[in-house]
This record gives structure tokens, sequence and C-alpha cells, in this order.
């Protein structure tokens, strides 16, 4: 059954949910992390610098996969939170066509594109063989590393990020030990490498899929819900492509410096390598905190609790910049014991630690903008000092209505006098003790259209022009466009 993340303490929810991804997220950098650790010890500073930098091309191509997911997410605990099951399967059925099709889009042009990769990234004359055959067996696994995320992006819409902590820990578990047997035992080098990622990432979504047999959502899915709709892959793209652009773009500046890095030498590119595996373990709590943030404020932006998805950007936003202080401060005087854990090579120790202590501090802003990231409220949610006082005198508080504009001293007055008399907005929540809450409280006593199971058609909670499903005198279900009134006065689009 999906979670509830519309009710309760705010940093609660928070923890409750977050440690879960963060542990999920710790093993997933670890499950990237084993591949530089375990080659460290078994090949030389040429082998770490393939692994490094294939390593980092296809955490680049997973961080713009995990950005397009995040649309994902967002839609669907948009539809949770508002109850609206059957949008829920709509947007899951949805994600799946629409994944699918990238997965074989990129796996294609991938593969065709190995060696010009290799070259775009300026690897080292002598690593250019391992990084060639670590990427292409990578990039035959992007089928898998897609229907991983997706999978994981469903369950946190849903409200649980249990699930894919578990589904990780199934693959960093079997990718350490095939790093061990095939780069150990049979000595395969990179292509052991990149052979064990690919295996383990299989074995970790022949998981999921088992799990997902047995879970019990209380969303059905059907076959008429993998059928493309214009609007659903609208929503999803609209959230997820400027997600994925923007944290694409902050990859490829480490790609950059992975280039500059390459051209400088070998024990440039390896210590860039490993700084950089580092620093990818070391924001694990922004990361966190971003998925956190889109997953908890989704939903209750569903939910018609826009104040509440504030609080939790606030809360998260908080902890982020708390936790860049403290990671910064243990770095500055532990810089060479962490590069230290990953190579003997005492040049490439000493060029980490002048690249980490540079660069750690930026964990404190990077918590910040990731946190903004992760909030994807409606047009009409303004996030201000004041949005979360629910005052009816200050802002309309209605979840049908916007927060643009200031209401006047009777709020929404002109609106009400149309339907009935009263002082505030009825849709408020000064007034939803005695009302009920929103939109549907109002939609009820005023007779609103109603779904085929007697519910309150729940899309007119965001006050657009959408389709609602109302059933007819005769014959089966008709479909009509619904709108909410709104004040002219200040309610303005």
């Amino acid at each position: 059954m999906e979670k509830n993340l519309t009710s309760g303490s705010v940093f609660k929810t928070i923890v409750t949910f977050a440690l879960p991804y963060l542990l999920s997220y710790f093993l997933q950098t670890l499950y990237g992390m084993a591949d530089l650790f375990i080659a460290g010890q078994f090949i030389g500073v040429d082998g770490i610098t393939a692994v490094a930098n294939g390593s980092q091309v296809l955490y680049m191509l997973t961080v713009v996969i995990v950005g397009l997911a995040m649309g994902a997410t967002v839609t669907i605990g948009r539809t949770v939170g508002a109850n609206r099951l059957d949008d829920a399967a709509e947007a899951i059925g949805n994600t799946i066509t629409l994944f699918a099709g990238v997965a074989l889009v990129l796996t294609a042009m991938l593969l065709l594109n190995v060696q010009g990769i290799v070259t775009l990234i300026g690897t080292p004359a002598e690593a250019v063989c391992g990084t060639t055959q670590y990427l292409a067996i990578c990039f035959i696994g992007i089928p898998f590393i897609v229907a991983y995320n997706i999978i994981s992006s469903i369950f946190r819409g849903l409200g649980d990020s249990k699930s894919p902590m578990y589904f990780i820990a199934v693959a960093c578990v079997c990718n350490i030990a095939l790093d061990y047997l095939f780069m150990g035992y049979f000595r395969l080098g990179p292509s052991g490498a990149a052979l064990g990622t690919t295996l383990a990432q299989t074995i970790s979504v022949i998981v999921a899929f088992a799990a997902i047999r047995h879970k019990r959502t209380g969303i059905r899915l059907h076959a008429a819900n993998l059928r493309p709709r214009r609007d659903v892959l609208g929503g999803i793209l609209k959230i997820g492509v400027p997600t994925a652009v923007q944290d694409g773009c902050i990859q490829v500046a480490f790609i950059i410096i992975t280039v500059i890095a390459n051209y400088r030498g070998l024990n440039d590119a390896a210590a860039v390598g490993v700084v950089e595996k580092v620093i990818s373990m070391l924001f694990l709590v922004p990361s966190s905190m971003l998925a956190t943030v889109s997953a908890i404020s989704a939903q209750n932006i569903g939910a018609g609790k826009p104040e509440r998805a504030v609080r939790t950007l606030k809360y998260a936003t908080a902890i982020t910049v708390a936790y860049g202080i403290a990671i910064s401060v243990v770095v500055e005087l532990t810089a060479s014991s962490i590069i230290g854990l990953f190579t003997t090579d005492a040049t490439v120790i000493v060029l980490g630690v002048q690249y980490i202590r540079s660069y750690i501090v930026d964990a404190i802003f990077a918590g910040v903008h990731f946190c903004f990231s992760g909030f994807s409220p409606p047009a009409d949610v303004r996030i201000s000092a004041s949005s979360t006082t629910s005052s009816p005198s200050r802002w309309c508080a209605c979840p049908v209505h916007t927060w643009r504009r200031r209401c006047s001293r009777t709020p929404c007055s002109r609106w009400v006098s149309q339907r009935r008399p009263a002082r505030s907005c009825p849709c408020s929540s000064a007034s939803a003790s005695t009302h009920g809450s929103g939109a549907e409280a109002y939609l009820r006593r005023n007779k609103g259209p109603e779904n085929e199971d007697g519910s309150i058609c729940a899309s007119v909670r965001g006050c657009r022009p959408r389709r609602a499903r109302r059933v007819g005198p005769e014959g089966p279900p008709i479909r009509v466009r619904y709108m909410v009134p709104r004040c002219s006065r200040c309610l303005r689009r």
C-alpha cells in the first residue's frame, strides 16, 4: 500500500523517508566506488584511469536518467496525494512506455559511438583500450540501469523509499562479489569491473520485478495504461527534462574537468577520478534531500496542502546546509587519509588532496540547490515567508486558487457572494474545520461533478480546465470540461 506523506510532523516525515533513501544512495554510490577500489588492489594506474573515466561517463548517464525519472516521481506523488488511483495507474503506465523507448534509443546510440566517446573525453593512450572495453559492456546494461531507476522512482512516488533500498543492496553485494571474482580471480581488468556492474544491475532488476508482483499498492495497472497519452507524458517531461538538463550540465562540468586532467597525464587523471568518486559519496545527504523534497512535496500539493510542502523545503534546506558545513570541516582535516584509501601512489595522493580541499566547500551551496531542484510546485504556488500561514486575511489559502496576488480585506468576497454569504473564502483553511478542506468540500456543498464511484472530481484542484469524468443520465460516462469559478479581482491568472 502506498504511504501517506501528507500528515504528521513534517520533520519526522522527512527523516523517516530520507533515511532509507540515504542508505540506498549510499549503496548505489558504494556500488560505483567498489569498481574503483577493487581495481586499485589488482590493476595499475592505467586500469584505475580506465575505470574512473568509464564510470564517470556512466554516472553522467545515470544522473540524466534519474533527473528524467524525477518527473515520474512527482507526477505519481501528486495523483496519490489527491487519491486519484486511476490517474496514478495512467502515470505509471506512461512512465514505463516512455523510459522503455529511452532505454532502447540510448543503448543503440551509445554502442555505436563508444570509440568517439573515448576520444572525446581525451583518455590517455595507456587507458584507451580499458576504457573502451568498460564502456562497451556497461552500455549493454543501460536497459537495466533505466529499469532500476524507473522502478525506484515509482515506489518513491507512492511514498515507499525502503523497497529501492533493498533492490540496490542486492546489486551492491553482487557487484562487490563479482568484482573480486572477475578482477581478482580471473584477472579481467577493467572488463571485469564492467561485467560485474552489468550482471549486478540485472540481478537487481529481477529482484525488483519479483517484489512488484507481491506488493499491494491499491493501484491496478492494465495494458491500456501503457498507451501513450500526450497530457501524461507532457506532465512527466515538463518536470523531468529541466531536472535532467541541470543535473546533466553539472556532470558535463565534471566530464570537462576529467578531460583536462586526462590531457595533463595519467597521474592527474587518476587523482581526479578518485576525488570525483569521493565527492559523489559525500553528496549523499544533499541528493537524498532532493528525492525527499520531490516525493513529499508532490503528495502534499496533490492533497491540497501547499503550506506543508513549503515547510518540507525549508527543513530540508536547513539540514543540507548544516551537513555541508560539517563535512567541509572534516574533509579539510582528513583529506590525505581519504585519498589514501584508493591508491598508494604518492603523486596521486598529493594531487587528489589539492583537488578535494578546493572543491569540498561546494557541498554547502549544492545542498541548497538540490533542495530547490526537488521542489516542483504548480505555477500558482508562491514560496514566501508568509506562504505557510493560513490566515484568510492575508492570503487566499484555497488549494483551488492561486497565491499569486494578495486577497482584499474580505478575500474572494466578489466570488463568494455568488455562492453564499460569507466573509471568507469557503475553501480556506480557516473554515476547514466546519466545511472540510479544499476544493472537494466546496464541490460537495455545491453539487460539483462526480466520478463513476460517486467521489468528487479531483482534477479541478489545480483550477485548470481539465477533462473530468461524469456519469450521464443515460448510457456510458461522458467527458466534460469543468472549471471552478474564480474571483476576478484577487485570483487572476
